[in-house]
């Protein structure tokens, strides 16, 4: 495969773009299937989604939680907010906003850590 193919995808294997459906590596890795945690994204559209987002959390696994599609809805983004940080206060977790619309939360024993990695010549 030449430099070409790797920048714009190879059309034989159906890479687009320079991006990698994972799906068809699954079987070959694993899966996951031995891992203690995992780490998930999450969509929270409305309140009432919260049991399921904090059920995951409290298994001891990290969820990346994208808040957009209530982001302009103050009074409930506060009250998930609130909630979320007693769960990881309650867990000994942490909890930390990236960008805009999304939010880590971690269980016990992970800490999120706030600064932004840089490679070394950025």
């Amino acid at each position: 495969m030449g430099i070409v193919n790797k920048i714009l995808g190879d059309k034989k294997t159906g890479d687009v773009g320079g991006y990698i459906d994972l799906e068809k590596y699954m079987e070959s890795t694993g899966g996951g299937e031995g891992a203690k945690m995992h780490v998930r994204v999450g969509e929270i559209q409305r309140y009432e989604d919260l049991k399921d987002f904090t059920d995951y959390v409290y298994g001891g696994n990290v969820l990346i939680l994208d808040f957009s599609p209530i982001a302009e809805e103050e009074v409930i983004l506060k009250r998930i907010t609130n909630d979320l940080k007693k769960l990881a206060q309650e867990i000994n977790g942490d909890i930390a906003g990236i960008g805009n619309n999304l939010m880590v939360i971690a269980p016990s024993d992970v800490k999120v850590e706030r600064r932004k990695l840089r490679g070394k010549y950025s």
